[in-house]
Protein backbone atom coordinates (compact mmCIF):
# COMPACT_ATOMS: atom_id res chain seq x y z
CA UNK A 1 0.00 0.00 0.00
CA UNK A 2 3.18 2.53 1.07
CA UNK A 3 5.60 0.87 -1.63
CA UNK A 4 6.08 3.60 -4.10
CA UNK A 5 5.54 2.61 -7.36
CA UNK A 6 7.74 3.44 -10.01
CA UNK A 7 7.34 3.98 -14.45
CA UNK A 8 8.47 1.03 -16.31
CA UNK A 9 12.05 0.97 -17.51
CA UNK A 10 12.67 1.57 -20.87
CA UNK A 11 14.47 -1.30 -22.83
CA UNK A 12 17.67 0.29 -24.68
CA UNK A 13 16.89 -1.04 -28.40
CA UNK A 14 19.69 -3.10 -30.15
CA UNK A 15 20.38 -2.00 -33.63
CA UNK A 16 22.65 -4.83 -35.54
CA UNK A 17 26.31 -3.40 -36.27
CA UNK A 18 27.81 -3.93 -39.72
CA UNK A 19 31.13 -5.81 -40.28
CA UNK A 20 34.24 -2.90 -39.94
CA UNK A 21 35.28 -1.23 -43.09
CA UNK A 22 38.92 -1.50 -44.28
CA UNK A 23 40.73 1.66 -42.93
CA UNK A 24 40.92 4.41 -44.53
CA UNK A 25 42.33 8.32 -44.30
CA UNK A 26 39.38 10.79 -43.31
CA UNK A 27 38.43 13.45 -45.28
CA UNK A 28 38.20 16.76 -43.70
CA UNK A 29 34.89 17.65 -43.08
CA UNK A 30 32.95 21.09 -41.53
CA UNK A 31 32.37 20.65 -37.73
CA UNK A 32 29.30 19.76 -36.67
CA UNK A 33 27.36 21.76 -34.54
CA UNK A 34 27.01 20.59 -30.77
CA UNK A 35 23.51 20.97 -30.25
CA UNK A 36 22.54 21.39 -26.45
CA UNK A 37 19.47 19.67 -24.65
CA UNK A 38 16.25 21.25 -24.30
CA UNK A 39 15.02 21.65 -20.87
CA UNK A 40 11.25 20.93 -20.25
CA UNK A 41 10.93 24.21 -18.45
CA UNK A 42 9.93 27.60 -20.29
CA UNK A 43 12.28 30.13 -20.40
CA UNK A 44 10.69 33.35 -18.30
CA UNK A 45 11.50 36.54 -20.69
CA UNK A 46 11.07 39.75 -18.45
CA UNK A 47 9.49 43.02 -20.33
CA UNK A 48 9.66 46.98 -19.19
CA UNK A 49 6.08 46.28 -17.78
CA UNK A 50 6.29 43.09 -15.99
CA UNK A 51 9.83 44.52 -14.43
CA UNK A 52 7.62 47.59 -13.36
CA UNK A 53 4.72 45.03 -12.04
CA UNK A 54 7.38 43.00 -9.69
CA UNK A 55 8.89 46.25 -8.31
CA UNK A 56 5.56 47.80 -7.82
CA UNK A 57 4.16 44.12 -6.24
CA UNK A 58 7.70 43.80 -3.93
CA UNK A 59 7.29 46.83 -2.66
CA UNK A 60 3.60 46.46 -1.35
CA UNK A 61 4.68 43.37 -0.21
CA UNK A 62 7.39 44.98 1.88
CA UNK A 63 5.31 47.52 3.00
CA UNK A 64 2.23 45.65 4.29
CA UNK A 65 4.49 43.40 6.39
CA UNK A 66 6.29 46.22 7.69
CA UNK A 67 2.77 47.50 8.96
CA UNK A 68 1.92 44.66 10.50
CA UNK A 69 5.22 44.23 11.81
CA UNK A 70 5.08 47.68 13.63
CA UNK A 71 1.66 47.09 14.52
CA UNK A 72 2.18 43.97 16.68
CA UNK A 73 5.16 45.65 18.48
CA UNK A 74 3.32 48.81 19.20
CA UNK A 75 0.33 46.63 20.62
CA UNK A 76 2.78 44.61 22.60
CA UNK A 77 4.14 48.37 24.02
CA UNK A 78 0.39 49.35 24.35
CA UNK A 79 -0.47 45.96 26.77
CA UNK A 80 3.16 46.45 28.56
CA UNK A 81 2.23 49.76 29.56
CA UNK A 82 -0.88 48.67 30.59
CA UNK A 83 0.57 46.15 32.68
CA UNK A 84 2.63 48.38 34.38
CA UNK A 85 0.18 50.70 34.90
CA UNK A 86 -2.10 48.57 37.03
CA UNK A 87 1.40 46.68 38.58
CA UNK A 88 1.57 50.55 40.56
CA UNK A 89 -2.03 51.16 40.83
CA UNK A 90 -2.54 47.51 42.97
CA UNK A 91 0.72 47.92 44.43
CA UNK A 92 -0.43 51.48 45.76
CA UNK A 93 -3.60 50.13 47.05
CA UNK A 94 -2.10 47.08 49.12
CA UNK A 95 0.26 49.71 50.29
CA UNK A 96 -2.22 52.06 51.50
CA UNK A 97 -3.95 48.76 53.03
CA UNK A 98 -1.29 48.01 55.14
CA UNK A 99 -0.78 51.44 56.71
CA UNK A 100 -4.49 51.48 57.89
CA UNK A 101 -4.24 48.24 60.03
Amino acid sequence: MFAPKYPPTDTPTVTPTTPAAPLVPAQPTAPVPVQTPQSGRPVVQLTPGSVATLVVGGTAVVLVVGVVLVSMLLAVAVTAMAVAVVAVVLRSMLKDDRKHR
